[in-house]
């Protein structure tokens, strides 16, 4: 059986090829951990998560692949720097 969470996304979200999230000061945790699991369980082919207080400095991670409800990095760059994002978009963003 499903978590509350995925069942919930599947229902909301059963096409989408991306999903993209910015992190807070209160939900970060949340960004980086139950919402990519449940995008990943739901079939959310991409996650791009905009991450101002990542440790490492603000970064921009592009999540793919995903598989058993869990994703893999399939780029991560730092804030001014530009991620390609694959099809269908074939496009670079750049944030900061």
């Amino acid at each position: 059986m499903q978590a509350p969470l995925q069942r919930r996304l599947h229902e909301v979200i059963p096409a989408a090829e991306l999903v993209v999230e910015v992190t807070s000061a209160a939900t970060a945790h949340h960004d980086r951990s139950t919402k990519a699991a449940g995008y990943a369980a739901a079939g959310v082919p991409l996650y791009l998560l905009v991450d101002q207080l990542a440790s490492d400095g603000p970064a921009v991670t592009l999540y793919g692949t995903p598989l058993g409800g869990a994703y893999r990095v399939l780029a991560s760059v730092g804030f001014g720097s530009p991620l390609e994002l694959p099809a269908p978009f074939r496009l670079a963003v750049s944030v900061g």
